[in-house]
């Protein structure tokens, strides 16, 4: 053990936050942003639309006017590859102070979109709970040092701030990741909260007794719809939120695109970076896209398995085949390698599973062999599953 480690700021994080990630175009869009304002955001709404579905190649200063003359060049990247329209209705629930609520299918973005508005709408996408089975109240609101607790008795010095004390203090949004995962009687602690923007500490007298939220606060929950272990939400605490769901990439060429850049990003995080052609890369979509729909582009009839095959385990294989291909390899992202790491995706619950794969390499994949290419290389890997 090195006794002179140091906490790690963030610098050599395995992920960074996305307002630490993408810093330079939330300043860029921060300096450039002539629109106005809601209380308590740092950014505008269509600033806020801007950094998540990109500004389409142009710089920021030209986005925020077109008759701009200032010499900034940066270009907003789109992250989240979805449905403009649905982007729009999640900043305009913030806007009028309703909880939001994404809900979809595992894999499906619902965490990163959540991060991104946040981390657009107040710098900060950290101040986040994760719902478990065994989440408790007191790691949502508040809790006590329970020394100075029974040293001077309730007050603001022995209270120990939870993610909706902070959000509702500061001004900020709460992600709730997974908030089915808990159990109903836990749920139903934010019912007063949405209602009334206020939470009582009954321990503590005065003022200090009612918080009331700053402007800005608000709750970002996500809920999967298909994972076991979900509690199913109080019909209160649904008429706090607004609904939106996420729903799989079902165009090609998006799919394509962004899990060409999420592998590569993932790849050069891991100091791995590794030559991923778009063949390979829409070949390991193009699987995941038939294999999710239960039909090819073609028409052939393929067996959908139970395991879950959305984008995030599509990068999840890329990024997989990829430190394959670094290290064993010649750093160039192959159908072989495609192939041998596709079984751990899908064996999970159900070893049928993994029989539904090999089906669809004997149907579908052997049709598209017959024109060689990586079809057929990748059809003379099946042997690995």
């Amino acid at each position: 053990m090195n006794d002179n480690s140091t906490v790690n700021t963030g610098r050599n994080a395995l992920r960074q936050p996305a307002e630490r990630l993408y810093q330079d175009e939330l300043a860029a869009l921060f300096e450039f942003d002539p629109y106005p304002k809601p209380p308590g955001w740092r950014l505008s709404p269509r600033a806020v639309r801007a950094f998540i579905a990109g500004t389409d190649g142009l710089p920021v200063a030209k986005w925020a006017s077109k008759k701009a003359k200032s010499r900034n060049k940066t270009v907003i990247a789109r992250k989240f590859y979805g449905d403009d329209v649905l982007i729009d209705r999640c900043i305009v629930t913030l806007l009028g102070n309703r909880g939001l609520m994404l809900v979809g299918e595992p894999g499906t973005a619902k965490s990163m979109l959540s991060e991104l508005l946040t981390a657009a709408i107040c710098g900060d996408s950290t101040n986040t709970i994760q719902g478990t089975a065994g989440t408790t109240e007191d790691q949502i609101k508040y809790s006590w040092n329970y020394a100075l607790l029974l040293a001077e008795g309730p007050s603001m010095r022995a209270l120990v701030r939870a993610p909706l004390y902070v959000g509702m203090d500061q001004g900020l949004p709460v992600r709730f990741e997974e908030i089915t995962r808990c159990p109903p009687e836990i749920q139903d602690t934010l019912v007063s909260v949405l209602s009334e923007k206020v939470l009582v500490v009954p321990e503590l007298k005065g003022e200090d007794r009612h918080l009331l939220a700053a402007p800005g606060f608000n709750i970002i929950a996500t809920a999967n719809i298909r994972d076991r272990g979900v509690h199913e939400m109080s019909s209160a605490l649904k008429r706090r939120f607004n609904f939106e769901t996420v729903s799989p990439i079902r165009d090609l060429r998006l799919e394509v695109e962004l899990v060409t850049r999420e592998a590569e990003r993932l790849l050069g995080g891991a100091l791995a970076p590794v030559t991923c052609p778009p063949g390979v890369i829409e070949l390991l979509v193009t699987t995941f896209q038939d294999l999710r729909e239960g039909v090819t582009a073609d028409g052939v009839q393929v067996e959908k398995p139970t395991a879950v095959m959305s984008t995030a385990e599509a990068v999840a294989v890329a990024l997989s085949a990829g430190l394959d291909a670094y290290y064993y390899g010649d750093k160039t992202l192959t159908p072989a390698a495609i192939a041998r790491h596709l079984g751990g995706t899908v064996m999970k619950d159900n070893p049928d599973d993994l029989k539904k794969v090999r089906h669809y390499f004997d149907t579908a994949v052997r049709g598209r062999a017959s024109s060689g290419g990586v079809w057929d290389e990748y059809f003379k890997a099946r042997r690995a599953l």
